[in-house]
């Protein structure tokens, strides 16, 4: 299974309090006001929240998946996924719930405890 920009916006908007805001040309889903996934402009690819200091692990085990866009993401907590990469829709769900628990105010989190714990 091919993973598209429709299986990311019907996931992204399925997580509590999920809104779809257009930013820098691009589709973007926020909860509280903040970023949480960002469509790439070619649809290849999405951004996601993810610590600084997880990134080059991810990086590391899975290149084919997970890159940082050099000069943009240097300074966030911040990492793409090539959809073309992710497995499944199992494997897409994790990866934005991980994001929107980041970005979520933490009473949101806290009222949706289906949302939080180990990916996957």
């Amino acid at each position: 299974m091919a993973t598209t920009v429709q299986d990311v916006r019907l996931i992204a908007l399925s997580l509590p309090d999920s809104t779809e805001k257009p930013a820098w040309g691009m589709p973007t889903f926020r909860v509280g006001g903040k970023i949480f996934a960002a469509l790439a402009d070619d649809d290849t690819s999405i951004g996601v929240k993810c610590p600084k200091e997880d990134r080059a692990e991810l990086i590391a085990a899975e290149p084919e998946k997970f890159f940082l866009r050099a000069g943009h993401d240097d300074n966030y907590a911040w990492i793409r996924v090539r959809l073309a990469a992710v497995r499944d829709e199992a494997e897409l769900r994790s990866i934005l719930t991980d994001s929107w628990r980041q970005a979520a105010p933490k009473r949101l989190v806290a009222a949706h405890p289906e949302l939080t714990g180990g990916t996957g």
